[in-house]
């Protein structure tokens, strides 16, 4: 068996998508800076190498985050295969969460998970997110509404969180939406 990948283009640049036969288990930016890290804790965590190809969870996720770009999807229905610790599963569960057109501070993020005390480690688990949009990292923003922590990169993350304000009729300033 086989992680099954291939290429995607976005109006975010190229974009890597990866499925078993379980579920999409990775959908990152082709250039992020940690690409190669997380590629490698999947493919040690599943002991499987790396084939590109077509794969039916990959034409689905090209299909929703086509849908999902021209704002006519706002939830994803994609089995995903999370490879990490129970704790990264845990967080990335938790980004689930947060509906569309929403955001969350950390601090409220580790609340919700159970510790407020836990703000780095969510911070932590959630840059390692290597399931770039569906599971959305980019709602999770800095208390005072700033917009950090963003593997892609800032400008990725303020496009999606406009994105989204865009198609829910709201605003979005300073990272936080408004009515």
């Amino acid at each position: 068996m086989s992680i099954i990948y291939k290429y995607f283009k976005t109006p975010l640049g190229s974009m890597m998508g990866a499925a078993t036969d379980e579920g999409i288990c990775l959908f990152d930016f082709e250039y992020r800076r940690s690409m190669s890290s997380i590629q490698k804790r999947i493919q040690d965590g599943l002991q499987m190498d790396y084939k590109e190809g077509e794969h039916p969870f990959l034409d689905k996720l090209e299909q929703q985050i086509n849908e999902y770009i021209a704002g006519t999807r706002k939830e994803f229905d994609l089995p995903l295969h999370f490879v990490g610790t129970d704790f990264q599963k845990k967080v990335w569960n938790g980004l689930l969460q947060i509906p569309y057109g929403e955001t969350r501070s950390y601090k409220q993020q580790s609340i919700f998970l159970g510790d407020v005390k836990a703000i780095r480690a969510v911070g932590t688990a959630n840059g390692q997110n290597g399931i770039a949009i569906i599971v959305p990292c980019h709602r999770v923003i800095g208390e005072n509404g700033s917009l950090i922590g963003y593997g892609g990169g800032l400008s990725k993350k303020k496009w999606l969180l406009e994105h989204e304000a865009k198609h829910c009729g709201k605003s979005l300033q300073m990272g936080i939406f408004e009515s």
